[in-house]
């Protein structure tokens, strides 16, 4: 048997298809990569942050600090989790602290991961600093801060 020849017309709608689909895929790539501004990878190497629970009452999330807490040190953070969500709370100095949403303004992803006094987003690799401020994106918007208050070993976040 002969083998059939192809048409001029034919292997030039063949070659279109296979630059397109080059393309394509070069394109959805660059587009996977560069949603990130930071990458996944790299992010989900950060270290995550101790998880603590708090109770939350008249507004207020109420919690106990003292020599073996996580926020015993200055410079140190946490993921809180209440029945109002979870929240990051860092300890910025001897006597004052900074709480946060922990949600991501990119994307809604649990925040988990803290490194160099920076939250870092798991998902994309956003990275927020201790008040909130968008340091690396994807995210664009800063993530909402919640007032705190120190007295008698206790710390009080008012939502």
């Amino acid at each position: 048997m002969k083998p059939t020849e192809q048409t001029r017309r034919e292997f030039f709608t063949c070659a279109g298809q296979a630059a397109s689909a080059t393309a394509l895929t070069g394109a959805l790539a660059a587009l996977l990569q560069g949603c990130g501004g930071g990458s996944p990878t790299a992010a989900s190497s950060v270290p995550a942050l101790p998880r603590i629970t708090a109770s939350v009452g008249n507004g207020t999330i109420t919690l106990g600090i003292d020599a073996s807490s996580p926020l015993s040190a200055a410079g140190s953070a946490v993921l809180l989790q209440s029945s109002s969500g979870l929240f990051l709370v860092a300890r910025t100095g001897q006597d004052t602290f900074a709480a946060l949403s922990a949600t991501c303004t990119h994307e809604a992803c649990t925040i988990t991961g803290f490194a160099g006094q920076r939250y870092v987003c798991p998902c994309h690799g956003s990275n927020f600093d201790l008040s909130g401020a968008v340091l690396m994106g994807p995210a664009s918007r800063a993530l909402r801060q919640y007032p705190t208050a120190f007295a008698n070993n206790v710390l009080t976040i008012t939502l």
